[in-house]
């Protein structure tokens, strides 16, 4: 007679949701990032939920600014690794301009995301999504162990 089966433990979270391609979208996307960030286990206000969340509003302010296309929404997935520790960060926008990395020089007041995302992230690159666009993606290896709480 066979063994009984014991499921192993759901180590991968999964967050998705669309936005509208607005300011106001980039915003909610942050937002809505920090607390499910907050519902895994790290809380408002620690380096990994703070890194994570500047990742989000990077990119979301890169999909609605640069990605926009009238009428399209953007979307945000948001996967947590438990075992890995690490948290993978997607935006996918229906524009097909890929993002650079560039350096602005000091006296400009924008073109800085990337940098930000270059510096907080493990790793981050772009590929294409079924459909128009493509999707930046980053992913951030946590410090710190966080119990699941939920969600």
């Amino acid at each position: 007679m066979p063994a009984p089966h014991t499921p192993s433990p759901v180590t991968t979270r999964l967050f998705l949701q669309r936005f509208s391609a607005t300011r106001r979208g980039a915003r909610l996307a942050r937002l809505l990032a920090g607390l499910q960030l907050a519902e895994w286990g790290h809380p408002r206000g620690a380096d990994d939920h703070d890194a994570v969340t500047i990742v989000v509003a990077e990119l979301a302010a890169n999909a609605v600014l640069h990605g926009r296309v009238p009428g399209r929404d953007f979307a945000l997935s948001l996967r947590y690794d438990q075992a890995l520790g690490v948290i993978r960060i997607e935006v996918s926008d229906t524009h097909s301009a890929r993002p650079v990395l560039v350096v602005p020089a000091s006296d400009e007041d924008h073109g800085r995301g990337l940098i930000l995302v270059d510096a907080l992230a493990t790793r981050w690159g772009v590929h294409d999504r079924v459909g128009p666009g493509k999707t930046v993606w980053a992913e951030c290896a946590l410090s710190t162990a966080a119990g699941w709480s939920g969600g």
